[in-house]
């Protein structure tokens, strides 16, 4: 775990800084995001999720509680914390790595069950089995961490429970304990891993050949290209990461603490480490839906940045918009007077006072029709038999026709049987 044996110039220890620092903040960012996608996005907040924010949650704390004192040591070639924080620094190293390990487990049986069976999915995947699931994780990871540490199931003598000396500080391993953490933490994960994706990609390359037959074939090799990518990029991440760190870690147990050079496997643990790096753009980058949050976030970040200049544009802006709804008060509204001849009848815009003229052609005429008919009732009644042109000597369908205000049809609408005028001003 420690660069003894490396070269001491100082462009090499400036890499090994750069890289390092790099790769805790890309860890730890990358992770901070997803977090914040879920939570601030509704749409992600459902049981497919709840493993891929149990993973950012842990690769998280991987960042936030052992990278940088791993840093530390690699740089400086040397534990100064003492014996307490070194246990609990490598329980916290292998429970964290033990747990996010799983979690992808747990991921491929959640896509496996939803890819296979998607009718029952909602059946086999509840709430209470996703608890339960997690609730496994956390308890393997314990167990294989901190229980047994402190218990010193994983050392070689029983006198000695340490796991450090004066200047070095990692996990010891014994033939029994390297045999079950390899196995429980990544062999077995990893044989199930792989077939429950082969299967998903039989299913997915089904349904592309049925496609085939429907779409054109450059569209359904296109899709069949980007599943093939999609799972070789996570399984080739996975595989590439873990399997050199778990193969080393099995040789310990079998070989010795000290059979394995410092600089490989310093390698190999930091490979295992950018893992919790590429976990956010494996399984959250990767999905449309955490994409489309992803871009909501930055977007609305970039949003509030420029609050400040929106919200001085929006005051400048108000005294313009007042004096528009004051200039706007003053001009003419739309006025729709229902009349009784079932004739809707607008008054036409523009206009500087509340006293339009209404069209001559239809306004004048629809209301001539309805008063004739209402004062011609209002005359028979009086005096029957008699005809309504006798009241004015001449037809008032005759009579030419004249731009009235809109206070005078006003006033005549309202009662017209009580004081009809004689003939139409």
């Amino acid at each position: 775990m420690e660069l003894r044996d490396a070269p001491s110039s100082t462009a090499w220890k400036i890499t090994i800084i750069v890289v390092l620092v790099a790769l805790i903040l890309i860890t730890i960012a990358g992770n901070v995001v997803v977090c914040l996608a879920v939570g601030l996005n509704r749409r992600l907040r459902n049981l497919t999720n709840c493993f891929i924010v149990s993973l950012a949650i842990t690769d998280l704390l991987l960042g936030l509680l052992v990278l940088p004192f791993s840093a530390i040591y690699q740089l400086s070639n040397s534990w100064n914390f003492g014996q307490i924080f070194c246990n609990i620094y490598t329980s916290l190293d292998v429970m964290l790595c033990t747990a996010s390990i799983l979690n992808l487990f747990m991921i491929s049986l959640d896509r496996y069950c939803a890819v296979t069976d998607p009718l029952r999915y909602p059946v086999l995947v509840t709430p209470i089995r996703v608890a339960i699931s997690l609730v496994f994780i956390w308890v393997i990871s314990i167990t294989l961490s901190f229980l047994s540490i402190h218990l010193g199931w994983n050392s070689r003598n029983k006198t000695s429970s340490g796991n450090h000396t004066t200047l070095k500080c990692k996990v010891q391993v014994n033939e029994v304990y390297g045999l079950v953490d390899g196995l429980v933490t990544f062999y077995l994960p990893l044989l199930i891993m792989f077939i429950t994706y082969y299967r998903i990609f039989k299913i997915a390359r089904d349904q592309v050949k049925r496609i085939n037959h429907i779409s054109s074939w450059n569209a359904a090799t296109i899709k069949e290209h980007k599943a093939t990518v999609t799972l070789a990029t996570v399984m080739g991440a996975f595989i590439i990461c873990w399997f050199p760190y778990f193969t080393v870690f099995v040789y310990r147990g079998l070989r010795g603490d000290e059979a394995v050079n410092d600089i490989i496997e310093a390698i190999v643990l930091w490979l295992g480490y950018a893992n919790s790096a590429l976990n956010p753009v494996l399984y959250a980058a990767l999905n449309r839906d955490f994409r489309t949050a992803y871009q909501q976030l930055f977007r609305c970040r970039s949003t509030c940045h420029n609050s400040h200049d929106t919200s001085l544009r929006s005051t400048n802006s108000q005294k313009s918009r007042s004096q528009n709804r004051e200039h706007k008060g003053q001009e003419e509204k739309p006025l729709k007077l229902q009349m009784w001849c079932e004739i809707e009848v607008t008054a036409p815009q523009g206009a500087t006072d509340r006293k339009p003229a209404l069209s001559c052609t239809l306004c004048a005429s629809n209301l001539l029709s309805c008063c004739k008919s209402l004062w011609g009732l209002k005359f028979l009644q009086r005096h029957p038999g008699a005809h309504p042109e006798d009241q004015s000597g001449e037809s008032l369908s005759e009579e030419p026709l004249r731009t009235l205000p809109l206070e005078a049809v006003r006033m005549l609408l309202p009662e017209p049987l009580r004081t009809p005028p004689s003939r139409v001003l």
